[in-house]
């Protein structure tokens, strides 16, 4: 084929897969511009996850009417002269492709207003092709309207999903905005009904109050550091409120939302040591740094950034949160009781699912430190017996170490039991009984427990009720992204409600699948997981006791339902050479 420019329809939707990627996508750029134009006030409507509509009214500067067609051609823009300016970026967009970019795969249009002007101005752009300004009324600022994303280009449309998914980044998005900059007012209407507002009045602790509750809030670390030119303020959680992902590791660049990898490991290096292995920290940080020293157009979305000096950057937002969680962070604690507690130990130690259910092992733990696969010979054939099933002897207790085993003595030896383990076990086992014989009997709650999760959280919860109320749960919406637990099956009594929620949601939010197309000993498992007895809580003998006695009417004592095991076994042959003890007699 010969070698032609390619037409600008064609050069504009590559422009455009750039740029815009999904509905979030759009909300970005528009939200971005809204805020270089000083707005104060910043109105958002989605409609089917954006697919259908994404409206962005502000209260910013405008755009005069003899500039509106300018604004949507691709590479004009108001914020660059000269290319020098390139290294000194101080605004949030630059490139002068977003509105071209956005007209080009919908029907967009824009209506905008100055001050100085009386009357405001319209213009249309549909598919890339811009009609004719028309004068409107209109007060000062700019409304933004997309609709049907994508309807010339069928192929993008069909790589978007679903609509929770879609609607989560949005939501996701505007959450981190409304954080970076807490002095403008945010409102978010999802078709009729609000889903996000701010009051502005520059209280980012308040602004997390309304997007993760009170609660978490209020146990949230403040980080204020200066140095060499270089400040980080922001939020960040104390060791005992961690999140099974990174999704909730956010950081701003010079108010500029980036997801740059150096430095979420400058974070991660300073929770060292101080969280278990699959748990992350829920943080929002603002680094300011001189435009001059980053460089921000190094990505088509300006999602990532370059540093000048990267080690500097990333040993001063090490020790800077660092230094803020040994300020901050109170000696741990045990909590008395057992079968649920508010404390934060008991979330301290918890792992990330193993989302393998009862699977097996070819090597468990037991017996001088390996279990193997025990052998028994059936009508002249040997056959493997998986060890979840091997039966456990009537167990003396002896007593508990480090807040997480319990020591027990055997008829062969001594065993060693995870208390967290096992007690997973045996919950887990008792509520697949109570399912299969469609009975989970609940318990309400002297109290109904209010829980407030960010907006992109409520909506995966709101679709996933109908599973928790089938499992005994009794939780029902209370307003916008709050919801209320009215009740909790008898074998979870006691345990923290709230916890319990979130820990779900939070669990929810792993799968990008439906939950509806899951095994229900899934959604068992988790449930049992979240509320099991933690390590690091101190149980009472009687505790400890009923635990051994539950765990060996189990039909599968020596596993977990992720398949870890719940003892070691040490034989009395084991100890004896160990103490060289054996052939002594």
């Amino acid at each position: 084929m010969p070698i032609r420019l390619l037409s600008s329809e064609v050069s504009s939707q590559i422009a455009a897969g750039e740029v815009v990627e999904r509905p979030a996508s759009v909300v970005k750029e528009l939200t971005e511009n809204a805020l270089d134009a000083g707005a104060k006030n910043i109105s958002i409507s989605i409609v089917d996850a954006g697919r259908t509509l994404i409206e962005i009214a502000d209260d910013g500067h405008g755009i005069p009417s003899d500039e509106l067609e300018l604004a949507a051609a691709r590479h004009a823009t108001s914020k660059l002269t000269q290319s020098e300016d390139l290294f000194h970026i101080t605004t949030l967009g630059f490139r002068g492709e977003a509105l071209a970019s956005i007209g080009s795969v919908s029907r967009m249009s824009i209506t905008s207003r100055v001050a100085s002007a009386k009357e405001g101005a319209r213009l249309k752009v549909d598919g890339g092709v811009s009609g004719k300004v028309e004068r409107v009324g209109a007060p000062v600022g700019t409304v933004l309207r997309v609709e049907n994303l994508f309807y010339n280009v069928p192929a993008r449309l069909k790589f978007l999903k679903a609509d929770v998914t879609e609607r989560r980044a949005i939501d996701s998005l505007i959450t981190r905005y409304a954080l970076a900059y807490p002095n403008v007012r945010f409102k978010v209407t999802d078709g009729k009904q609000s889903t996000l507002q701010t009051s502005g009045d520059g209280d980012r602790r308040s602004i997390l109050a309304a997007l993760y509750g009170v609660d978490v809030a209020k146990q949230m670390l403040e980080v204020m550091a200066q140095e060499d030119g270089i400040s980080l303020t922001g939020f960040i959680s104390p060791t005992s409120l961690t999140r099974s992902n990174r999704k909730e590791i956010t950081f701003f660049v010079n108010g500029r939302w980036v997801q740059e990898f150096s430095l979420t490991t400058a974070l991660l290096q300073a929770y060292h040591t101080l969280l278990m292995v699959g748990r992350y920290p829920l943080t929002t940080l603002f680094l300011e740094i001189a435009p001059e020293d980053v460089d921000v157009n190094v990505h088509p979305t300006k999602a990532e950034v370059r540093f000048k000096s990267q080690d500097k950057v990333f040993s001063f937002v090490q020790r800077s949160a660092r230094k803020a969680l040994m300020a901050y962070t109170p000696v741990a604690s045990v909590s008395p009781q057992m079968w649920g507690s508010r404390s934060g130990s008991t979330e301290r130690r918890e792992v990330g699912i193993d989302w393998s259910i009862g699977h097996s092992s070819d090597q468990l733990t037991v017996d001088g430190g390996q279990f193997s696969n025990a052998e028994e010979t059936v009508n002249g054939q040997r056959s493997t017996i998986n060890p979840s099933f091997l039966p456990v002897p009537l167990l003396r207790l002896i007593g508990q170490i480090g807040s997480t085993y319990i020591v027990a003595e055997g008829p062969d030896g001594l065993y060693l039991v995870d208390q967290h383990a096992a007690h997973e076990r045996v919950l887990f086992e008792k509520l697949m009984a109570q399912h299969d014989k469609k009975n989970i009997p609940s318990q309400s709650l002297l109290a109904p427990e209010i829980v407030t999760l960010p907006p992109q959280s409520a909506k995966m919860l709101v679709s996933q009720l109908p599973f928790l109320n089938h499992f005994g749960f009794e939780v029902e919406e209370f307003g916008s992204n709050t919801f209320q637990v009215r009740a909790m099956p008898v074998l979870f009594a006691g345990g923290d409600p709230s916890f319990a929620l979130r820990a779900l949601v939070e669990d929810f939010e792993e799968d990008e699948a439906p939950l509806q197309t899951e095994i229900e000993a899934k959604l068992a498992a988790r449930v049992c997981k979240r509320l099991a007895v933690k390590g690091g809580q101190t149980l009472t003998s009687e505790e400890q006791r009923q635990l051994l006695n539950d765990l060996e009417a189990c039909n599968s004592p020596r596993t977990c339902p992720h398949g870890r095991p719940t003892m070691i076994h040490l034989s009395v042959d084991t100890l004896e050479r160990q103490f060289g003890r054996k052939g002594a007699r």
